[in-house]
């Protein structure tokens, strides 16, 4: 008999396993997870001095916790096809706690890098299957809301970790708020435990009867075309938001903004990002389409990085102020990218596919950017003697991402051009 597949199958909007506690719980594991990415902005002028680190390894190290992705996201939708999408929560979880306690540990830079990793595929695992696993739990009249904040989740955690690290790091070093962090990452275990069904059972056979009939969803998955560029699409914004927010409270530092002030308003221009994933759930339920949506959205990323980076603000009045707002309107208007690709990815399953590997795949490719986003803003400050230039990235890969949405019109995605 063949196994049991772990594509969410369509649940009647009355059944006990949809509920709204389900995919609430789904996305504050999601939050949790992300938090281990965005612990280390506010920690990293510290680490830097303590371990001696240059501003380019820096940029590694906030992208490193990413390269799990980059390398293992369609690994880690067969593991999530073999094993079920909630057992893949938790086994993420139990990594993101192994990687906290190694980076306690770290004393030298590639040990650190070592722990980021471990982290890295924690946030993977737990966080890869979310999309599939709300559409599985949800119900139906929910399903754009939980989309939307799932989307969100990377902003919520950019608040709530650098807004916790700000406070926490003005009473305990680095490795005392890591352990904070370690302590709230258990959290979301028993809500998972308690709310998330479980996975569907499996039966006895061979293990070539679990892993061929994955393997095959996979490769139908990876032979269309659109989770490839959807996932290209949601790089070019990944690129640009996870250098630019990342490094703000290095960018403050260096501009004599230190302190409480710095966190918060590297939080604040975070946390506008999850406010603009929950309008662009309401817009999206409201019909408008990918490209209406994307397109406009990359203009505005790239308008905004010119004024945020181009402009000399010390001589003008108010100058600051006005860069800050140009940075939040970045932050909530691109917001609209993630949450629009991640609703979409669920219907981007080909017949045969794997929603799973449909994410994972978009997750492997929009990774790269995190990975290499932070070091390449990192080296165009380092090679010019100062940030104004690294606007030349953002207005880059806005327009190769405009490029690129073209592809995805209603009438393209229509089409069978596996």
């Amino acid at each position: 008999m063949a196994p049991v597949s772990m594509s969410p199958t369509p649940v009647p909007s009355g059944s006990p396993e949809r509920s709204r506690a389900a995919w609430v719980v789904v996305v504050f594991t999601g939050v949790v997870a992300a938090m281990h990415i965005w612990k280390l902005p506010a920690a990293l002028p510290i680490i830097q001095e303590q371990l001696g680190i240059s501003l380019v390894d820096a940029g590694l190290l906030l992208g490193t916790v990413q390269i799990s992705g980059m390398l293992g996201g369609v690994l880690v939708s067969l593991f999530a096809e073999i094993n079920g999408l909630r057992r893949s929560v938790l086994i993420g979880l139990a990594l993101i706690v192994v990687g906290t306690i190694m980076s306690m540990l770290s004393s030298t830079f590639l040990w650190l890098l070592a722990a980021r990793f471990v982290e890295g595929c924690g946030f993977l695992a737990a966080s890869i299957v979310a999309p599939a696993l709300i559409r599985r739990v949800s119900p139906l009249s929910s399903m754009n809301t939980a989309i939307g904040f799932w989307a969100s989740f990377q902003g919520q955690a950019t608040f709530a970790g650098i807004i916790g690290s700000t406070i926490a790091l003005h009473f305990m070093s680095w490795q005392g708020w890591y352990g904070i962090m370690l302590a709230v990452t258990l959290l979301p275990v028993g809500l998972v435990l308690k709310f998330i069904p479980a996975d569907p059972p499996r039966e006895a056979h061979d293990s070539s009867g679990v892993v061929v009939p994955a393997l095959a969803r996979i490769r139908v998955t990876a032979s269309s075309w659109k989770p490839w560029v959807a996932g290209l699409v949601f790089l070019c914004y990944t690129v640009q938001w996870i250098s630019i927010i990342g490094f703000l409270p290095t960018i403050y530092l260096e501009a004599g903004i230190t302190g409480w002030l710095s966190g918060v308003l590297t939080a604040v221009a975070g946390g506008a990002n999850a406010v603009g994933a929950v309008v662009a759930g309401s817009l999206i339920k409201r019909g408008f389409s990918v490209i209406q949506l994307v397109i406009p959205t990359f203009i505005v990323m790239a308008a905004m990085s010119v004024l945020t980076f181009a402009v000399d603000w010390s001589g003008i009045p108010g100058g600051f102020v006005i860069q800050f707002c140009a940075v939040v309107t970045f932050s909530l208007v691109g917001a609209l990218i993630p949450s629009s690709l991640t609703r979409l990815s669920v219907e981007l399953t080909p017949p045969g596919g794997s929603p799973p590997a449909v994410m994972g795949l978009m997750q492997q490719i929009y990774m790269m950017g995190s990975v290499f986003g932070p070091a390449i803003m990192a080296w165009l400050a380092t090679s010019t003697g100062h940030w104004d230039s690294t606007w030349w990235m953002s207005a880059f890969f806005s327009c190769v991402g405009i490029s690129l949405a073209l592809l995805l019109t209603p009438r393209r995605l229509q089409l069978d051009l596996r």
